[in-house]
């Protein structure tokens, strides 16, 4: 008995090294469509941007919108082609997501009340004049929006998607694509090595429920607003960038670990410890839910497929 035990063994072994890199290849080759299809799509509307004078964040958004197409049929490319498998399964239903998109908002919502309410208090940061412009936040709203639907489909619905497809533990599968989320924005200004921590934890926040239900709608809403409240409202840099107006122009005593300096929020010490512990909530609040009411769509622990 001992001998088939160690012969089926080392059967199953190869076998799940073979699945981790098909899925590795199928990640790699969607990175590499994601930005031939984007580069594309890209120079296709140089020119129509030139000739109708587009500039500023109107600009920004007709570029992201080449994004999000470029994301969305790398993926539909491969899963149709490769996985033979619907475009249903990047996780976008909007059925039955209404809690989804309230939640993702309201986390968002309450880490910035927290952390730009703290940082205010003592002084890290000063509000030296107000601009509103509807036109502004709306452009600017529209753009965090695809912004989030471009990083969701490819960072939670497609690569965090395929990890946890092929049997991949979710919690490691979770850090992976939070991980490669985080390198992605390696070449962004100021970054750091706080900053790519930061947006590890980031990726973690918002694909935390992700790992149970496989739908995006928590992951987009949470993206969405984190980027819009940041940068258009609060007028953090966001990720070390800074497009368009802002709401409030901040100014800061001196750059530092607590205000997060050039890079934003996202560089503070602070947010650190708000995500850190928006992250157990979440995961917690996500794990209770699906025991209550499995997703149909749950992938089951390796080993566990069964119980």
């Amino acid at each position: 008995m001992e001998s088939m035990n160690e012969d089926a063994n080392t059967v199953k072994e190869p076998s799940n090294l073979v699945t981790y890199l098909v899925v590795a290849a199928k990640i790699i080759v969607y990175i590499l469509l994601r930005l031939g299809f984007t580069g594309m799509l890209a120079a296709v509307c140089i020119k129509p941007i030139s000739f109708f004078k587009i500039s500023g964040i109107l600009e920004e958004v007709v570029m992201q919108s080449t994004f999000l197409a470029g994301s969305f049929l790398a993926a539909w490319t491969l899963l149709k082609n490769w996985d033979h498998l619907p475009v249903a399964d990047l996780g976008l239903s909007l059925k039955g997501r209404a809690k989804d998109i309230f939640w993702g908002t309201f986390v968002a919502l309450a880490i910035y009340a927290v952390g730009f309410g703290i940082l205010y208090a003592i002084g890290e940061v000063e509000i030296a004049a107000v601009h509103f412009s509807a036109y502004e936040l709306l452009l600017s709203w529209i753009l965090m929006l695809l912004v989030a639907l471009t990083e969701e489909i490819a960072f939670r619905g497609f690569v965090l998607g395929h990890l946890l497809a092929a049997g991949v533990n979710r919690f490691l599968a979770l850090f992976l694509s939070s991980a490669l989320f985080s390198l992605m924005h390696i070449f962004n200004p100021n970054f750091s090595l706080r900053a790519f921590l930061n947006i590890l934890l980031a990726g973690i926040l918002i694909g935390s429920t992700y790992i149970y239900t496989r739908n995006l709608w928590f992951a987009i809403a949470l993206h969405l607003f984190w980027n819009w409240l940041q940068g258009p409202i609060l007028g953090f840099e966001v990720s070390g960038g800074r497009l368009g107006g802002t709401l409030l122009s901040l100014e800061l005593p001196e750059e530092n670990i607590i205000n997060g300096g050039t890079f934003g929020f996202e560089g503070s010490i602070l947010c650190t410890a708000l995500m850190i512990i928006a992250i157990v909530i979440t995961l917690r609040s996500a794990s209770k839910r699906s025991v209550c009411d499995p997703c149909p769509h749950s992938i089951p622990e390796p080993g566990h497929a069964g119980e």
